[in-house]
């Protein structure tokens, strides 16, 4: 009978980095940092805990590698909190570029192609990347041409913002561009981020809560979902039939 691999199991990777607390800490001897901040040298792990219980705090393991563990007196959900506190600045400062796909039709009119490069700018003066996909159904595959034309006019509509990261290609029934924002507006989203930052800050010291960045470009998303699905759904049974009544070679697309 052959063997599966193994399930895997959330607890060994939270086992793996879990930080030792009081009892937990079970080498013999550790080296002591008092709550104060003072070296107390090379104790025993008892006489250790116990300096921390008269103090009503907890031994806690903030160097294990060491040659004894270094342990720090302190208070452990006080740590915590702060850990948490750091993890959750860190990634607030983090400029994560994300790819937004934009859909399209060789049938999609010049109306629906206007409104979805709206988007696609409000998505790069976000610091977002764009890709915009041109899907063939039935005999649309044998006119590239106007795929190509719609690529080339986003460009065009699109270039004060952006750079082209990868040029328009043939992806089985799809063709594909990804463009990039300008080095100039990514630095401009680093600065408008460090200021919604100083803000946020602001607003939790006064106690006001700050309308947040997800919600208004979720906003955007949704638009531009919802011209796709319309250009999803119209003549589906047609394009079907078509491919059907008459089946049709894949053009071979060459480089420029």
């Amino acid at each position: 009978m052959s063997m599966g691999r193994p399930r895997f199991d959330p607890r060994q990777q939270q086992r793996q980095f879990q930080i030792r607390v009081n009892h937990r800490i079970r080498v013999p001897e550790v080296r002591v940092i008092d709550a104060d901040g003072s070296m107390l040298g090379v104790l025993q792990t008892h006489e250790a805990l116990r300096k921390a219980q008269e103090q009503g705090l907890d031994l806690v393991e903030v160097n294990p590698k060491s040659d004894p563990p270094v342990c720090k007196i302190l208070d452990f959900g006080k740590f915590k909190y702060e850990e948490k506190k750091k993890a959750g600045e860190a990634k607030r400062k983090q400029t994560v570029v994300e790819i937004k796909e934009i859909k399209l039709r060789p049938k999609t009119d010049d109306h629906d192609l206007a409104f979805k490069v709206k988007a696609a700018r409000r998505f790069l003066e976000a610091g977002h990347k764009v890709k915009f996909t041109v899907r063939f159904r039935g005999r649309e595959i044998t006119h590239p041409e106007k795929a190509q034309e719609q690529l080339t006019f986003v460009i065009h509509e699109t270039e004060d913002l952006s750079n082209v990261e990868t040029r328009a290609m043939m992806e089985a029934r799809t063709m594909t561009v990804m463009i990039a924002p300008k080095p100039a507006i990514m630095q401009k989203v680093a600065q408008a981020k460090a200021q919604r930052e100083k803000d946020r800050q602001l607003a939790e010291k006064e106690g006001r809560i700050l309308p947040s960045e997800a919600e208004s470009m979720s906003d955007v998303e949704a638009q531009a979902r919802s011209g796709d699905e319309k250009d999803g759904d119209e003549d589906d049974d047609d394009d079907e039939a078509e491919a059907e009544a008459e089946p049709v070679a894949k053009p071979e697309v060459t480089p420029e």
